[in-house]
């Protein structure tokens, strides 16, 4: 009998090529690679007004404002979601700045964008704005990414979404290492 073949070789090279390189540097794009992975996810659990879109066949638009820390993680994430047939095409924008009335549904807040002036400019819109822990100390969106345990994690203002009348699912809801409940 011949020697079993991996199914994945190149992913297992990638693997041990990421762990001689040591641990710190690869955790780095590894937490970047997850947060792409949940941006290009959450406009699928989550129901958007009437009118945020153009048409039901319009894309899911996902800017990135102010700093971009995924290279192309981001975009390979969208594609693979398309490529899966999941929901809406996703489109990646990457923007300087933003503006209230922009045609963004989902906004990932970088390092240089990340104020308190911007946060609440954009609420009220309907838009999911994405926060990181990464950037300092700034105001919450309604998610907002955190490392727990080496691991990425998030928290969901739901409350946050309501004002935006955005309705997160109860899935979504239920992976977050905490909620912010709507009041009633």
């Amino acid at each position: 009998m011949g020697a079993v073949m991996p199914r994945c070789p190149l992913r297992i090279a990638l693997a041990l090529c990421a762990c001689m390189l040591g641990h710190a540097w690869a955790a780095e794009p590894l937490e970047y690679a997850v947060k792409a992975a949940y941006l290009s996810k959450f406009g699928f659990y989550v129901e958007w007004p009437n009118g945020a879109f153009a048409s039901p066949a319009s894309p899911l638009n996902l800017c990135v404002v102010g700093d971009d820390p995924f290279g192309n993680l981001l975009d390979d994430a969208a594609a693979a979601a398309a490529q899966r047939g999941e929901g809406r095409a996703i489109v990646v924008m990457r923007m300087k700045s933003i503006a209230r009335d922009s045609a963004c549904h989902i906004v990932y807040l970088g390092g240089d964008a990340r104020s308190a002036a911007l946060v609440e400019a954009l609420r009220g819109t309907p838009a999911l704005v994405v926060t990181d822990a990464r950037n300092g100390n700034a105001p919450l969106g309604t998610i907002h990414f955190v490392l727990k345990d080496n691991r990425v994690r998030f928290i969901v203002d739901d409350e946050a979404a309501a004002q935006s009348g955005l309705n997160v699912s109860s899935k979504l809801l239920s992976l977050a290492l905490s909620v912010k409940p709507r009041t009633r």
